[in-house]
C-alpha cells in the first residue's frame, strides 16, 4: 500500500475505524514531514483549570510575553471524551499535550500530563507511557491505521512521577480533598461488603439452631 494512500486517525474508540482519505487525509510535504490528524482521549480523573479571560496559556501557565494567564474556575473534563488535533510527524508527545490543554484553554502546566500509547492483542489491552521527545503522527504511520495496534490517552502523570512543584497551593489542598473523599467511599463499600457477610453468617447459624 502507498502511503499516501493510508488515512491516519488516532481513536481509542474501537467502533471507530477511518477508512476514508477524504475524512483525515495524510499529506506528504516538500519538506518529507507527513501531516495528518490524530485523535486523543481525555482520562482526566483531577479537575483542571481554565485560563483567564483575554489571556493564553504558554508552557507552564504562561501568557503571551511570558506573563502568567490567571486562573478561572477548577473545572472536570468529560472522562472518556475524544478530541482531534491536526498535527505533523515531527510534533513531539510535549508539543500535542500543550495543543490540547490550549484548545479547551486550560492553565495548568503541561508537566501534571502525559500521553499514554495503548494497544490491544489477544484480547488484552497494554498502556505504555511515552517520552516527551516522541512523535505521535510518526508512531501513528510505523503501526498503520487499525486503532488496536495504537491509540492514544492523555492521563495525570501517576502519583510516584508527579512534579508537586508544578501545583498551587489551592490544588494540592483539593487534591487532598478528592483522596479522602476516595478513601471514605472505599471505606464504605469494604465495610457494607463484611455487613454482608456477617448478615448472611449469622442467618446460617439461626438456621443451624
Amino acid at each position: 500500500m502507498h502511503i499516501n494512500s493510508v488515512c491516519v486517525c488516532v481513536c481509542v474508540c474501537c467502533v471507530y475505524v477511518c477508512a476514508s482519505v477524504s475524512v483525515c487525509p495524510l499529506l506528504q510535504h516538500p519538506s518529507g514531514l507527513y501531516t495528518g490528524f490524530i485523535k486523543v482521549q481525555l482520562e482526566l480523573r483531577r479537575p483542571i483549570h481554565h485560563a483567564g479571560r483575554g489571556r493564553g496559556r504558554g508552557r507552564g501557565g504562561a501568557g503571551p510575553g511570558g506573563v502568567r494567564g490567571e486562573r478561572g474556575e477548577a473545572f472536570y473534563l468529560p472522562r472518556g471524551a475524544v478530541n482531534t488535533l491536526h498535527v505533523s510527524s515531527s510534533n513531539t508527545v510535549r508539543q500535542v499535550i500543550e495543543a490540547l490543554l490550549n484548545k479547551f484553554t486550560v492553565a495548568d502546566n503541561p508537566a501534571k500530563f502525559a500521553l499514554y500509547k495503548r494497544w490491544r492483542t489477544d484480547e488484552q489491552e497494554y498502556m505504555c507511557k511515552l517520552s516527551e521527545e516522541e512523535q505521535p503522527l510518526f508512531l501513528r504511520l510505523l503501526s498503520g491505521p487499525n486503532t488496536d495496534t495504537l491509540s492514544f490517552v492523555l492521563r495525570e502523570r501517576q502519583t510516584g512521577e508527579v512534579m508537586w512543584d508544578a501545583f498551587s497551593i489551592p490544588e494540592l489542598q483539593n487534591f487532598l480533598r478528592i483522596l479522602e473523599k476516595e478513601e471514605q467511599e472505599h471505606l464504605a463499600a469494604i465495610t457494607e461488603r463484611y455487613q454482608a457477610y456477617r448478615h448472611r453468617l449469622q442467618q446460617a447459624l439461626t438456621e443451624t439452631d
